[in-house]
């Protein structure tokens, strides 16, 4: 990571909406790395979903995401990126997470690895009861297989052609650690 740039896990705030909108267009590169086989939102999707942002955060709403923060730069409050986590088994505490970066000019300094790194220490430290976390992605996206192995994830499945993107088949793969593993 730049020696220059901090990173902070935080909730969406107002000022942000003009910049999210800008950043998670359907335009935008990252669309193609982040579940291209799902089906996005478009423009109009997109803005709808964020008015209904701003109502609930002018209600005075101060986690409008729930499971999900903003990365965003330290130093100048400046949107990078944001994570996720949802339940894949709550019955058995086992949680899996996402990481979007969303300005491509950001891509390959190390920042999903801090951010990722920072989530993944939070979600353990408020809940400590949970064994595992888990990520999932798919073949064609190297970056994240890359990111989830360097943070000492193991790959514990492969579901061959599970995936479709641009008419060719792509494996998903999914990674996990568990709390004792987890040495960060």
């Amino acid at each position: 990571m730049s020696k220059l740039l901090k990173l902070v896990l935080r909730q969406l705030e107002i000022d942000d909406l003009d910049d999210y909108l800008y950043l998670t267009h359907p335009s935008r590169e990252f669309h193609k790395l982040n579940g291209p086989y799902y089906e996005k939102d478009n423009e109009a999707e997109l803005k709808k979903y964020i008015d209904g942002l701003k109502v609930l955060l002018l209600k005075g709403e101060k986690n409008v995401f729930k499971n999900q923060k903003i990365i965003a730069n330290k130093d100048t409050n400046e949107i990078i990126g944001q994570v996720n986590w949802y339940w894949k088994s709550k019955e058995t505490l086992w949680m899996e997470v996402g990481i979007i970066i969303f300005n491509e000019n950001y891509w390959g300094k190390g920042l999903g690895y801090e951010a990722l790194k920072m989530w993944i220490n939070e979600i353990f430290r408020e809940n400590p009861k949970l064994i595992r976390i888990g990520i999932t992605t798919w073949s064609g996206n190297k970056r994240m297989m890359k990111l989830a192995e360097k943070l000492g994830m193991k790959k514990e499945a492969v579901y061959r052609k599970a995936r479709i993107v641009d008419n060719k088949y792509y494996d998903s793969l999914s990674y996990g650690i568990l709390k004792e593993e987890w040495i960060h």
